[in-house]
């Protein structure tokens, strides 16, 4: 399906990018070209020494997505952009809206716009449950993307282009995540939980790729994909890495949810399961939901469904955690 594709990777050198390059690399030796786009020349640097452009088809480009022209010119000739791109730190997004708003916002709608002008193919947009109801501006401002794109979509008239959103949680183990943190900060004998009943979707790198390429395969066009994952406590994450230390209740950071909300009850009347993921069928748009069941063998959801991780049949346990964290 990749091979002789030349792939788009904004945010290219974060987290996800890396392991995406990864598996590209590992699974379309065919691929005729990856293009990594991000603004942090040392990350690009680290990131070349793993893959050198010598030795893999692998570009590394310099730029930023809130600057139109250069999103054009990183666009040309590109078949499928893959944008993970995003500033993504709720604190600092509450302290820097508008740098959030450039990025998340204005910085997505210049991929659409290059997109559309250079012939692109395909565009897979990655969003954050944090985009769901959302209470801070990172949340807002993830919400506002997803919209963007299935907008797109629908008004791509005749051009043979699909848009396509990812909707999940914090990867298991991602940069910047609970676990890295807990692992880091129980060397000063404590841990910091900010509420004991808080709870969280756990979906691993590999299940974050694979979602990604779901979206590639049998993506239409305007929906928004949700991957159907376990939950975990943030107290059995605690116990799990430190069981014998102190375990401070610190509260809960300002934008911060007790629970993650992966898919509304307003949204659950345009929504079916297909596989092992809930799919959001774009309104007023050129398919619907009731087509997509006919058509794939989908099966709708009930109506005031509401897929939220403090009630899910499938959980986590110290067990599970610590199995998880011996495979990063």
């Amino acid at each position: 399906m990749l091979n002789n594709k030349t792939i788009l990777i904004t945010g290219g050198t974060g987290s996800f990018g890396r392991a995406f390059v990864a598996y590209l690399l590992e699974n379309y030796p065919e691929i005729k070209k990856i293009v990594i786009f991000s603004r942090d020349e040392q990350k690009q640097y680290k990131m070349a020494k793993l893959f050198s452009s010598r030795e893999y088809p692998i570009k590394y480009l310099l730029g930023d997505i809130r600057d139109a022209p250069r999103v054009d010119e990183v666009t040309r000739g590109i078949d499928i952009v893959i944008h993970a791109c995003a500033m993504k730190h709720v604190p600092a997004s509450e302290q820097n809206p508008m740098e959030c708003i450039k990025t998340n916002i204005l910085g997505s709608q210049n991929i659409i716009n290059s997109s559309m002008l250079n012939g692109v193919k395909q565009v897979v947009a990655l969003s954050t449950d944090k985009s769901v109801s959302p209470i801070n501006v990172y949340g807002a401002s993830k919400l506002l993307l997803e919209k963007l794109f299935v907008f797109a979509d629908i008004e791509k008239m005749e051009q043979d282009i699909k848009f396509s959103v990812v909707r999940y949680g914090n990867i298991f183990g991602s940069d910047g995540s609970v676990v890295p943190f807990f692992i880091k900060q129980k060397e000063q004998g404590f841990l910091p939980i900010t509420s004991e009943k808080m709870t969280r979707f756990s979906i691993t790198m590999r299940e974050s790729i694979e979602l990604v390429m779901y979206a590639l395969r049998y993506g239409w066009g305007g929906e928004i994909i949700v991957p159907i994952a376990p939950s975990y406590r943030i107290l059995d994450i605690a116990k799990a890495i430190a069981p014998n230390i102190e375990h401070r209740i610190v509260g809960i950071r300002n934008g911060e949810k007790l629970d993650e909300i992966m898919l509304s009850k307003d949204e659950s009347c345009h929504s079916v399961r297909k596989d092992n993921y809930y799919i959001i069928a774009p309104v007023d748009a050129h398919w619907n939901r009731d087509e997509y069941i006919i058509k794939t063998g989908a099966t709708s959801i009930e109506d005031g469904f509401e897929y939220i991780s403090s009630d899910n049949d499938n959980w986590l346990g110290e067990e599970d955690i610590l199995r998880l964290i011996n495979g990063l």
